[in-house]
């Protein structure tokens, strides 16, 4: 994906004082591109089924760490599909380093890139997004803009995008198979993630029709609205609170109900109620979460499981590797969510 130019970044940022987040990325044909990148490659799976991981990669700053765990960590294993979020590319904070480039050259995947935010606050007004990692053909992708519920241009980030999902269609084993790699809102309302869940529905209805479908991703399920600080301190005092919520995610988060009655089965192949994000409070300590999470319909869900990403519980690390040098206390903010998938059975 082509960077833009500084003086392309700049004159798209003076616009957003009048204009809206729309506007301006209907002439940034970086926001709709999904390139499919095949040149990693490597040997496809010969059993028919599906492994998929949603991992949400904190920016791939602690990129060489992150490439260590996916390779090396057996809980994970095997795994033929990742559905990734927030990931950097020439971005300053992380080394202007394409990240999904590196991490799929690193792993031999295809991969898809969907850009969701330019972050103007970064030295290199570098790219952030979301992707779909595959050891299957990649047929076909796209990206679909989800509908705004917060202007990221006005927030302490400053940025140009929005939130967005990423579509793929798979060939596995001679099945079609799609694949959506979503990031919701954290910065509104259960029911500003519910419009946003209701369009990626729709457009899977529209471009999957009849195929099994597996999504994923940081629905960002706070069960409150993240604009909220009074919220966030109080449950920062009384933890058992939003535990509670989370036993019944569905009746604060609807998004949820709406995937229940579309016959994806979230509650199968999310690991339970096992959180998935540790959000830091500036005192000192996190909020326990359930974030992130794979939405499958049409397989059979054999198992699920959420792994940590905490760097105490990485004893599997090769000796001398950069995750066994790795000091500080987590590879990301974000558990992995991993899940193994039957395709049905073709009728003869």
């Amino acid at each position: 994906m082509e960077k833009l130019t500084k003086e392309c970044v700049l004159q798209s940022a003076a616009r957003l004082e009048q204009e809206s987040q729309d506007a301006v990325m209907q002439d940034i044909p970086q926001f709709f591109e999904a390139e499919i990148v095949t040149r990693f490659a490597g040997a496809t799976p010969q059993k028919k089924e599906l492994n998929p991981l949603v991992f949400n990669m904190e920016r791939g700053i602690c990129l060489a760490e992150t490439v260590d765990f996916l390779r090396e960590c057996p809980a994970l294993r095997p795994y033929d599909l990742i559905l990734a979020n927030e990931l950097d590319s020439g971005c300053a904070r992380s080394g202007e380093r394409d990240t999904a480039a590196e991490i799929a050259r690193a792993l031999g995947m295809q991969y898809v890139f969907g850009l969701e935010f330019v972050e103007l606050k970064d030295a290199a007004h570098g790219f952030h997004g979301n992707a779909i990692f595959s050891r299957w053909p990649i047929l076909w992708a796209e990206v679909l803009r989800l509908p705004e519920q917060y202007n990221w241009y006005y927030d302490r980030q400053k940025r140009i995008g929005g939130r967005n999902a990423v579509f793929a269609k798979l060939d596995v084993q001679g099945q079609e198979v799609g694949a959506v790699s979503i990031h919701l809102e954290n910065r509104t309302s259960g029911a500003g993630r519910l419009q946003q869940m209701k369009a990626v529905l729709q457009e899977v209805e529209r471009v999957f029709p009849g195929i099994p479908v597996v999504l994923g991703g940081d629905l960002n399920t706070n069960t409150f609205d993240g604009r909220d600080k009074a919220v966030i301190r109080h449950l920062c005092d009384e933890p058992e609170e939003l535990a509670a919520a989370i036993e019944v995610i569905d009746r604060y988060e609807p998004l949820l109900q709406d995937c229940t009655a579309a016959g994806y089965a979230w509650r199968e192949a999310s690991g339970g109620a096992d959180c998935t994000r540790r959000k830091p409070l500036p005192e000192g300590g996190c909020l326990h979460m359930k974030l992130d999470w794979l939405l499958p319909r049409g397989f059979t869900v054999h198992c699920s499981s959420v792994i940590s990403t905490l760097t105490a519980d990485c004893g599997f690390a090769a000796p001398d590797s950069a995750l066994a040098r790795y000091a500080q206390p987590e590879l990301s903010d974000h558990n992995v969510v991993r899940a193994s998938l039957a395709l049905p059975q073709k009728e003869e």
